[in-house]
């Protein structure tokens, strides 16, 4: 953008003339959902019958998870529960049945394929360090899986989706996902229609890797095919879709509100508006209503570092970006006023922000946790700057230095903290430490995402000029095609989540509901990220998948 001259009856010569700023900025589409959260109004009477009847079906559950006691019938009972979303009614229950269920295995032989592969995920999934040896007795004399297992197609379903919960050196997991794989994309043709269905679904994306309130709607949806109308898991599940549905429309309509009073749309025009998309990430990572504060306070930070990601991406200069660092290392509200006018509103935005979560938190006591908010939000502006740094001096570092740094803008470090801000007691300054000291979780998870916006989004960027991507980095060092590099970071994603895998298994260094928030973290970018940059370019597949969170509730 040019800036103008004053009118006068002389012309200014070259050596005083106002040098022209050029602003590197990308063509990105409006909010695809204006105003349509701020205008949402409750039928709050059938809600509330909702949630009576709620409370009603839940003492049925207990009841039928009694009588299942002990059986494999167990196992699916507790599976249907977690994958339609409602299990979080039932932890202690749920706890219970898997300490006794890892420890009777040695007592109780299945040598059915889908209870072995279903308990075994079922463990897993929960930090139990069960043996993957469970699957040897699957396989011949050669030491393949026996050709008999091609006709049980449900089995081999439960070993695919077993299989990815795999650590390293569990060669027989990783067997299982090419055994699997290649067999389920055999016979998908030949499949009925909900089988078929259910296959192409695992295949595209296992459901160690899917957003969980997502899989939750589409779960529903195979459980309506396959149960009567009335059963009570099942009406259990869509009452209470629509019940916490309900909670998260109010949320988004608050936050949209705040995002509105910062006018980001007319203030703030380079940067993706996307307040919608952000709360969605933000549901992404915990959905349940008791962690709603915390989700209130995951959004406004994310919706606030995407701004000051599109400010350092290549709005600002290196001349403004260099004195908006300083001042966010002093958070120093006084420097406003040597700042261009959006930067002022993305600072005081920032500033006022904290300032309101530390208001919340010191009613409860728990003020310690800003001075962790604050540093994070330094170290992601420091981290922002470096790029820029590159970015202005044509720049292409090693990939070593290249992940040093973008591991810290993948923002995942930062969200990781931010998602436990506004959790409960769980949430202990020891967690908050741990977020501190790089945990091979977190770096595993930002790699991940670091890695998949890369792919997915660089050439994008690289259109409006952008640091280089991790892809461009390999390719230069290594003298590697544009493919190889991506298969070669493929295989990179594939090991981090073998390092997701091991860091949660007990003894963990933190409780499992906080490791959660990072590995629900790492699903969002493997879903939203799949096929494009699902954030940016949020009006096609991005949008299906809100509003089929967001928008639709359940018939019932």
């Amino acid at each position: 953008m040019a800036l103008s001259f004053p009118l006068s009856s002389t012309v200014p010569t070259p050596e005083h003339r106002i040098p022209e700023v050029v602003r590197h900025t990308a063509v990105y589409h409006p909010s695809v959902w204006g105003d349509y959260f701020l205008k949402y109004s409750e039928d709050t009477k059938k809600v509330d019958a909702w949630a009576k009847r709620v409370e009603e079906l839940k003492e049925e559950v207990k009841r039928i998870m009694s009588e299942a006691k002990g059986s494999v019938q167990e196992l699916q009972l507790i599976d249907d529960l977690q994958r339609l979303e409602v299990a979080y009614h039932f932890e202690k229950e749920i706890d219970e049945a898997l300490h006794r269920i890892c420890g009777v295995y040695a007592t109780v032989d299945y040598d059915d394929l889908h209870a072995v592969a279903l308990r075994f995920r079922l463990l897993r999934q929960e930090g139990y360090n069960v043996s993957s040896d469970v699957f040897t007795k699957f396989k011949d004399d050669q030491g393949h899986f026996k050709a008999s297992l091609t006709s049980d197609v449900k089995g081999m379903l439960s070993l695919y989706e077993a299989a990815y919960l795999s650590t390293h050196g569990e060669d027989i997991l990783d067997e299982a996902i090419v055994f699997t794989t290649g067999h389920l994309k055999s016979l998908m043709a030949h499949l009925d229609h909900p089988l078929a269905t259910q296959v192409h679904h695992a295949l595209e994306l296992p459901l160690r890797k899917r957003i969980q309130r997502l899989e939750a709607r589409y779960y529903i949806s195979v459980y309506d095919d396959d149960v009567a109308p009335r059963d009570v898991l099942l009406e259990l599940a869509k009452l209470d879709f629509n019940v916490v549905q309900s909670l998260h429309r109010k949320e988004i309509k608050e936050i949209s509100r705040w995002w509105k009073d910062i006018d980001v749309a007319r203030k703030l025009p380079y940067a993706r508006d996307r307040i919608v998309e952000v709360y969605f990430w933000t549901l992404s990572v915990y959905f349940e209503p008791q962690y709603s504060r915390g989700r209130i306070v995951m959004t406004k930070m994310i919706g606030l570092f995407s701004i000051m990601d599109d400010t350092y991406d290549a709005y600002g200069t290196l001349e403004e970006l260099e004195p908006f660092t300083e001042a966010i290392e002093r958070w120093d509200a006084e420097a406003m006023d040597q700042m261009p006018e959006f930067m002022k509103v993305c600072f005081q935005a920032l500033l006022e922000t904290v300032l309101k979560i530390e208001g919340l938190l010191t009613q409860e006591e728990r003020s310690y946790r800003i001075p962790y908010l604050k540093e994070v939000v330094k170290e992601l502006a420091r981290a922002y700057l470096v790029e820029a740094q590159w970015f202005n001096s044509g720049y292409v570092p090693t990939l070593k230095e290249y992940l040093r740094i973008a591991l810290l803008t993948s923002g995942y470090p930062a969200l990781t903290l931010v998602s436990f801000v506004g959790m409960g007691e769980i949430a202990t300054k020891e967690a908050f430490e741990w977020t501190r000291n790089e945990p091979k979780l977190i770096r595993a998870a930002s790699f991940i995402s670091r890695i998949v916006d890369d792919i997915q989004s660089g050439k994008f960027e690289q259109t409006r000029g952008h640091v280089a991507s991790a892809v461009q980095c390999y390719m230069n060092e290594n003298g590697a095609s544009e493919q190889e590099a991506r298969d070669k970071f493929r295989e990179m994603i594939t090991m981090a989540w073998k390092d997701i895998n091991q860091e949660c298994l007990r003894p963990t260094s933190i409780p499992m509901p906080l490791l959660m928030r990072v590995i629900n973290l790492t699903n969002v970018i493997e879903t939203l990220y799949m096929h494009e940059d699902g954030y940016t370019n949020s009006s096609g597949a991005t949008k299906v998948k809100i509003t089929t969170v967001l928008i639709k509730p359940i018939s019932v």
